[in-house]
């Protein structure tokens, strides 16, 4: 049934949409390449449509209302539904697609590996975008895939969500990077790493265990998280000049070693392999877009290797994707 005085319009709910994940007028502005006044009018709009405040000032940022909270699963899910509804149907190009493509990831791929996408995505879809979505504790990426906010997460957790589809990328060696030196930097015992004083990232997920702790908590062991940062591209750059050890996948450590005067050493841990692998949500199963850019991640990631710094290009017979 038709409703003329249907208050809403879809520019309406993604401002909304966008403000929540923003908590602010100025960066939802520049995210959906709007003005600040024609935000704050749209704000304006919602607030009398839910006759809500939405969000409220506190100190330096905005925070939602708990109405707002209880409305934005709604909306995510009706921009979701639209999204698919007006998603074409004809074959997918990527020489004229203008999809978007958004990839939820920890920094823990060493960068060559990210670059190498985006330098094959701009030769083979100058029209698409990728999108790089920093994980973090307080961020839902199981919801954000079924929501259509992500369409790949790529993880390296021991056990990934059973629901979602799985493709291993790469399996790589897991190493200790230390200054070069440092007293353990030509050979490392049990004692010296337990013992030791170590950088250790942020978990990125509440519900998953990173590799390294749940290797060691299965061996009953445990290490001295000295100094903790909120990425991993950071924790390379404390090491020169301390004793810290920082553990991580081989081709990872191999990037920065190159960079920085550092030596990489054997882990005297029982380490099983680091697996690198993309996740995504059965609704995304055989999108033709989403099947694409899922087989150009294996391709180039499987193409270069742990070790060879992708100085190769994934070739046509590398596009196949399997499940693990």
């Amino acid at each position: 049934m038709s409703r003329p005085d249907d208050p809403f319009d879809t520019y309406l709910l993604r401002v909304f949409h966008t403000l929540m994940a923003e908590c602010s007028v100025s960066r939802t502005a520049a995210r959906m390449n709007q003005s600040q006044p024609a935000i704050s009018s749209a704000l304006k709009r919602l607030r009398e449509i839910f006759g809500d405040p939405l969000l409220i000032k506190d100190k330096q940022r905005m925070v939602p209302t708990e109405r707002a909270m209880q409305l934005h699963a709604s909306v995510r899910l009706v921009l979701g539904e639209l999204d698919a509804l007006l998603a074409p149907e004809s074959n997918f190009d990527p020489a004229t697609t203008r999809q978007v493509f958004r990839i939820g990831t920890p920094d823990y791929l060493a960068p060559p590996l990210m670059a190498a996408v985006a330098q094959y995505m701009r030769e083979t879809a100058p029209a698409a975008r990728l999108v790089l979505q920093p994980l973090g504790p307080d961020y839902d990426f199981e919801a954000a895939l079924a929501e259509g906010e992500l369409d790949v997460v790529i993880g390296n957790w021991p056990q990934p969500p059973e629901h979602l589809r799985t493709t291993l990328l790469l399996e790589d060696e897991i190493v200790c990077l230390v200054d070069e030196r440092h007293p353990c930097a030509a050979r490392m015992t049990l004692a010296d790493y337990l013992q030791g004083s170590h950088v250790v990232p942020l978990l990125y997920s509440v519900t998953q265990r990173g590799v390294v702790e749940t290797a060691l908590a299965s061996q009953r062991m445990s290490r001295t998280g000295t100094v903790t940062v909120p990425y991993f591209g950071l924790a390379p750059h404390l090491l020169p000049g301390t004793d810290l050890i920082f553990t991580t996948s081989r081709h990872f450590a191999q990037y920065y070693a190159g960079l920085l005067p550092l030596a990489i050493v054997p882990a005297p841990v029982d380490f099983p392999p680091m697996r690198f692998y993309q996740l995504w949500h059965g609704r995304t199963q055989l999108a033709p877009g989403h099947v694409w850019f899922r087989s150009l991640l294996s391709a180039v990631v499987r193409t270069a290797g742990a070790t060879r710094y992708l100085r190769e290009k994934p070739t046509d017979r590398n596009f196949q994707e399997t499940r693990s």
